[in-house]
């Protein structure tokens, strides 16, 4: 057997572990940085809790709150901007995937000058700022995969920068900061984190481990249905979902992820759609492609969900995920043609066509 795993960040996990947290926080340097959104992290008292912990070590910061969802090139380098300028020594995200993705790019781009037009060239140094991820949702793993995935207005989708020193040094969850959420984020987060743990099953890339942490995800996110489907919610059921993200995260760290995510990105950059949303109205229809193509993992993969069909799934998804949207044959032929392009196609465990990719838009839409 050949295999190999590597996740380097350091995950703390419990109630208060931020303020329980500020002898790790003191070995980072003198003065951070927060990169956040406009609000989302102050409301859950993240933000108060991080900030209380600084002060009590005896360091500065400085807050970054521009990030928007779906983060931009231009935004990661007006953050990189102010890290450099302020003299940061080290970064803190605080929020969910958007917050945590940019602060990658942000950690890169303010110790490495890098042209725009070649960031999502790769070839990068180890040479990055340190950082501390604090999820408040629980859907991205953001805290544990060397991914930062920005908006590329070039491509018209959304283009990772992935390497090692993209990992954080520091993972810290609460189940506290996701009590505020709406049921639509809190479901969205949900169905992201199964996709990455169902992609993550179904990759080439897979491996006994990773299949371990996948198969413990997709437990415990299924086991909170009731709570997603009532939005009833426990701070400990969140706190069993926030897990479950954080092992997904780790499973497509190694495994990356698949044609879902290749074709959930136009729905999000043209569309709009949450990305779990996105890829949770593509997930039932993939695994339908590759049980076509004789893939048997999927029913595996399906009745560890306790379910026996595709049907079943998209049932499931339905039930959680609401009316679907509508699709033109013209956003078929352009959402696929740019998919097919995106480099985690090939983590699919079976070559799959760009009529194929086709195909399970039109299924999943209801063109046929």
């Amino acid at each position: 057997m050949e295999t190999s795993f590597f996740m380097p960040t350091q995950v703390r996990m419990g109630r208060n572990v931020v303020q329980e947290s500020g002898a790790l926080l003191a070995g980072l340097g003198k003065r951070a940085m927060l990169v956040t959104g406009r609000s989302s992290a102050v409301k859950c008292g993240a933000q108060a809790d991080v900030t209380a912990a600084l002060e009590k070590n005896g360091q500065t910061w400085v807050v970054f709150d521009q990030v928007m969802s779906n983060p931009t090139v231009d935004c990661v380098y007006a953050g990189a901007d102010l890290a450099r300028r302020e003299g940061v020594d080290f970064l803190i995200a605080i929020g969910g995937g958007s917050p945590m993705d940019a602060a990658k790019a942000i950690a890169l781009l303010a110790r490495q000058d890098i042209a725009a037009e070649d960031l999502f060239q790769g070839g990068f140094t180890g040479d990055v700022l340190p950082m501390v991820h604090i999820p408040t949702t629980a859907g991205t793993g953001s805290e544990v995969t060397p991914y930062a995935i920005l908006t590329n207005d070039a491509a018209q989708t959304k283009t990772s920068l992935s390497g090692p020193m993209l990992f954080s040094s520091l993972a810290l969850l609460d189940g506290k900061y996701m009590l505020g959420l709406g049921r639509r984020t809190t479901v969205n987060t949900a169905v992201d984190a199964l996709s990455h743990a169902v992609e993550g099953m179904l990759s080439v890339k897979a491996n006994p481990t990773t299949d371990l942490l996948a198969a413990d995800a997709i437990r415990r996110i299924i086991g909170s249905y009731e709570g997603l489907l009532h939005d009833t919610l426990t701070v400990e059921q969140r706190d069993e979902l926030l897990y479950a993200s954080m092992l997904a995260g780790a499973v497509i760290a190694q495994t990356g992820t698949t044609a879902v995510h290749s074709m959930g990105y136009s729905l999000t950059y043209f569309w709009g759609t949450d990305h779990g949303r996105a890829n949770g109205l593509l997930m039932a229809e993939f695994t339908e492609v590759l049980l076509r193509h004789g893939y048997d993992k999927t029913r595996d993969v399906l009745r560890l969900m306790g379910m026996d069909s595709p049907a079943d799934f998209r049932a499931w998804l339905d039930s959680l995920l609401g009316e679907r949207e509508t699709i033109t044959a013209a956003e078929v032929e352009k959402f696929s043609a740019i998919a097919i392009q995106a480099k985690n196609i090939a983590n699919c465990p079976v070559v799959l066509t760009k009529e194929e990719l086709a195909g399970v838009y039109r299924k999943a839409f209801g063109l046929e």
